[in-house]
């Protein structure tokens, strides 16, 4: 589809404005997804992340972005210049009818073009204005440049992320820390819509990148008292493994000593017994009195070599019901295609078919984050093209003539 039959959600009756670049991409698609009317305003000529790749079918194309499809459907397109003077009394218009503005422009920025919250918030005092920064709009960091490695390290999620003997990674080459800070700020604004629903008051959201980092980061201190490294100790000296090969990928299983062989290794055992596949050297083993920081490097491959034997002789599917019938933690590690034929995924009814008519085909989206009884949270809108829906907003909306409409466009404000 390209665009559903009206389906009411969550926040159909609101508005939301996104001038965010990739630091806030997220939030807009959240609310867009629970329903909002979210106008993406791009800078004439389109978004500058248009071209990020990879692209569809590896054409390089700014319409043809599947970094931009993942965090851009549910949103309208309009182009606007907001640095020029006609552009920024069009903006102060859309604020009027608005409930929420999101925007990442260094702090100040909006500021310095009379379009801050202390000027957008007399314009409407309803408004809910987000701003999303790496460092947030205040102390000694505010101005520095933010790069999604930067604000994840210096969050702290780095320091636990890689081998122990190297330097820290990332998880990815996606933008972590950014999609946490979307998500932080999607967060944020419905808090401060519940306040305003309350109260009739907007609110000024302003979202750090690098708190919302350290807040993911903190949870082992919250839960447990513990700082997390980035491998087990024993790592320094022995070769562990944690991740085995199998048929047709790979499995993570990990075995201990001690109070924990009870439930890592025992149920393990009875399974390879099961299957007529039981090593004598396991099963005599002392595991109560097995202790991986006194224990030697042939000690640990002999262990993991009827363990490797056993996983390299099913599928991840076969081991997987193993599993779960001999009740032991164990889980398969899912690549992309495993994901896509993922039984429990697909019984959810997760993917959502969306129609590109300019690409002449569909494509398939990951959908709902949640199910919600009431109101259904779905693709409604295939991403917007560059100023896709510039007449509709401008003129149909707003009231431009044609005239003016082609002067603003002539002009490239628009």
């Amino acid at each position: 589809m390209t665009e559903k039959n009206a389906v009411e959600g969550m926040l159909s009756p609101y508005r939301a404005l996104d001038l965010t670049d990739e630091k806030g991409y997220l939030c807009g698609r959240l609310l867009g997804d629970l329903g909002a009317d979210v106008l993406k305003i791009e800078t004439p000529g389109g978004d500058p992340d248009r071209n990020q790749g990879p692209f569809y079918q590896d054409k390089v194309d700014p319409e043809k972005s599947l970094f931009w499809f993942a965090y851009n459907n549910n949103k309208r397109g309009i182009t606007l210049d907001i640095e020029k003077a006609e552009g920024q009394d069009i903006l102060k218009k859309l604020v009027k009818s608005a409930d929420f503005l999101i925007e990442s422009f260094p702090p100040g920025y909006m500021d310095r073009l009379g379009l801050g919250y202390s000027t957008l918030g007399k314009i409407n005092p309803g408004l809910i204005m987000v701003a999303i920064t790496p460092f947030g709009q205040t102390g000694p960091y505010k101005d520095f440049k933010g790069p999604d490695i930067v604000v994840w390290a210096m969050g702290g999620r780095m320091y636990s992320i890689g081998e122990d003997d190297r330097p820290p990674t990332r998880i990815s080459h996606h933008s972590q820390a950014y999609l946490q800070g979307g998500l932080e700020a999607a967060t944020g604004a419905m808090l401060a819509f519940y306040h305003r629903q309350m109260t009739g008051e907007g609110q000024y959201v302003d979202v750090s990148i690098q708190a919302a980092a350290a807040q993911q980061g903190n949870s082992a201190w919250d839960s447990r008292n513990i700082v997390p490294q980035r491998t087990m100790p024993t790592r320094s000296r022995l070769r562990i493994t944690r991740v085995w090969q199998c048929k047709d990928g790979k499995v993570s299983f990990g075995y201990a000593g001690g109070r924990m062989a009870e439930r890592f290794v025992k149920p393990f055992l009875q399974w390879m017994e099961n299957e007529g596949m039981a090593d004598s050297y396991l099963t005599n083993f002392d595991w109560e009195d097995f202790d991986m920081a006194k224990t030697t490097q042939a000690t640990i491959d002999r262990i993991e070599e009827p363990i490797a034997r056993f996983f390299a002789s099913f599928t991840k599917e076969e081991l997987l019901e193993g599993a779960v019938r001999n009740r032991m933690m164990f889980y398969p590690t899912f690549n992309t295609a495993d994901i896509l034929q993922s039984p429990q995924l697909d019984a959810r009814d997760y993917w959502e078919e969306v129609e590109h008519p300019e690409l002449k085909t569909s494509i398939l989206y990951p959908g709902a984050f949640a199910k919600i009884s009431g109101n259904p949270v779905t693709i409604s809108k295939r991403p917007p093209l560059i100023g896709e829906h510039n007449h509709e907003i401008y003129q149909q909306e707003l009231g431009l003539s044609p005239e003016e409409f082609k002067k603003l466009e002539e002009s490239k404000v628009i």
